[in-house]
């Protein structure tokens, strides 16, 4: 029979990690003004970590006997995370904010803390889907820069659950072609992809012709040794492709020009395919891929943004309707129509006019730029580029927001006053549109750039303070600093 006290040696190691008597490790983090210093001990280290037993293998002792290591890429923050950890075998998420824990897990991973890395990994995923749906692209490239294939398993099969439903997320994003080639074939290699076949192999043949710069942009310039050199680049995905399941007038159109990264005996099979059917090849035959529907219907919001979560669309749905307690996600009244999204069709304001000119009944949704903060207003008028002045547009259902977010714990209704309906919206002219978007009352929430694009110049604008006689009920920022964007999204507000 044995008695275990683990809570308090947890707690005596705790106030081990406070002791300064007989440390010999520093170890110095984050960079600049945010550089940080901790000291502890290297049996404790090397007994808890491999990746800290190699590194203190490595790193010369000065002349108080002393180490020190350097790690400038971890943060502060995160690093005392880690080291309580280290110490304890304690991490409190309670009030740590979910970008916090996924940047902990990558941490973790790194410095080979497998348990806490699996730990949190499962966290994320079990708990806080929402979240890793709207930071989509930002952390499916981030779990495949790894050479590690058994590395962040649970939030790949997440992720790749969700490509194989909506492929376009991946293939239509605009880092697509700087994505892994691990996860490239990832995704190649499922049966069920919903995406025909050509698209993939269009989408393949832009991956691997991104990957390298120098291969001439007209196809008919290219000699045998740039097609050599798109073969050897692409020679892991091509045997992925279902080439057999590809329309005759496809195989002619799209195909026949890169025949030469095919091979002889595939391209003749394909060939003999077209004139003789029911005649057997030589070349593997993979079978079709399985589309179980190929207008994909989608849940009511899921991953349709990349900024706003489920429980946003919910929150969002209940101010249109006015209603006094929030719509479940079960029973959320609208689906969501992207119109346009800034980092695939751009941050110029006149891309906004020209994009929303004739759509009523939208959301505009941004994220700032340094900060956690989605503002967004919406707009049940008509959106009308033909204004020949700056016009103010009336109505009494228009409203602005800031949604709960990361460090922002409430999310913020402001609808406009009943006095200034009549200056609900601003509609500028065709002259102004080239430095202005979408603008709410006055200048109370405002996209706009002089060098236009909304993410360069800290135009945009949510005037704040004593000063001001606003248009809608109240500030959704607490400071009148002008702001970036990282980006931007417009939808068409529509009932199922």
């Amino acid at each position: 029979m044995s008695f275990k006290f683990f809570d308090k040696l947890s707690q005596d190691f705790s106030e081990l990690l406070n002791d300064k008597k007989e440390c010999n490790v520093i170890i110095e983090v984050d960079k600049g003004e945010n550089k940080k210093s901790f000291t502890s001990h290297s049996v404790v280290l090397r007994y808890r970590s491999t990746y800290f037993t190699k590194e203190l293998e490595n790193t010369a002792t000065n002349e108080n006997h002393v180490k020190t290591i350097i790690k400038p890429n971890i943060s502060a923050k995160i690093f005392e995370i880690i080291l309580k950890y280290i110490y304890s075998g304690v991490v409190d998420i309670k009030n740590i904010e979910t970008k916090t824990i996924y940047e902990s897990m990558i941490v973790s991973n790194e410095l080979e803390f497998e348990e806490l890395s699996e730990k949190l990994e499962s966290y994320l995923v079990e708990s806080k889907a929402s979240w890793l749906r709207t930071h989509f692209s930002l952390i499916y490239h981030s779990i495949f820069n790894s050479n590690k294939c058994n590395e962040f398993k649970g939030l790949k099969r997440f992720y790749n659950d969700i490509i194989t439903k909506h492929p376009n997320l991946i293939f239509e994003s605009e880092d697509f072609t700087s994505l892994q080639e691990v996860a490239l074939i990832s995704i190649l290699e499922k049966d069920n992809l919903q995406l025909e076949e050509i698209k993939i192999w269009d989408y393949v043949i832009k991956w691997g012709i991104a990957q390298n710069s120098t291969l001439p942009g007209n196809l008919e310039e290219w000699s045998e040794e740039n097609f050599k050199t798109l073969k050897v680049t692409l020679q892991q995905c091509l045997p992925l492709i279902r080439y057999f399941h590809i329309s005759e007038k496809d195989v002619w159109e799209k195909l026949k020009p890169y025949r030469n990264i095919l091979g002889m005996q595939l391209w003749d099979d394909l060939n003999q395919k077209i004139i003789f059917p029911n005649q057997p090849v030589k070349s593997l035959v993979l079978p079709e891929r399985i589309i179980s529907n190929p207008e994909l219907p989608r849940r009511v919001n899921e991953l349709i943004s990349t900024i706003i979560s489920e429980e946003h669309v919910a929150e969002i749905s209940t101010w249109i309707d006015r209603k006094s307690t929030n719509y479940s996600l079960e029973n959320v009244p609208y689906k969501l129509q992207l119109i346009l999204r800034g980092s695939k069709d751009g941050f110029q304001p006149k891309t906004f006019w020209n994009m929303c000119n004739g759509h009523a009944g939208t959301v505009v949704i941004a994220k700032v730029a340094e900060t956690d903060e989605i503002l967004g207003g919406y707009n049940p008028l008509t959106w009308d580029n033909s204004k020949t002045q700056d016009t103010y547009m009336e109505t009494n259902d228009s409203f602005i927001f800031s949604l709960k977010n990361g460090n922002i714990q409430n999310s913020i209704l402001s609808r406009v006053k009943d006095q200034y309906s009549d200056s609900a919206l601003y509609y500028y002219d065709s002259n102004s549109q080239k430095e202005r978007g979408p603008c709410f009352g006055d200048c109370e929430f405002l996209l706009q750039s002089s060098v236009s694009d909304f993410t360069k110049d800290k135009k945009c604008w949510c005037i704040y303070g004593p000063g001001y006689n606003y248009y809608y009920e109240k500030s959704i920022r607490t400071t009148d600093d002008r702001f970036s964007i990282v980006d931007y999204e417009v939808f068409k507000i529509v009932k199922k």
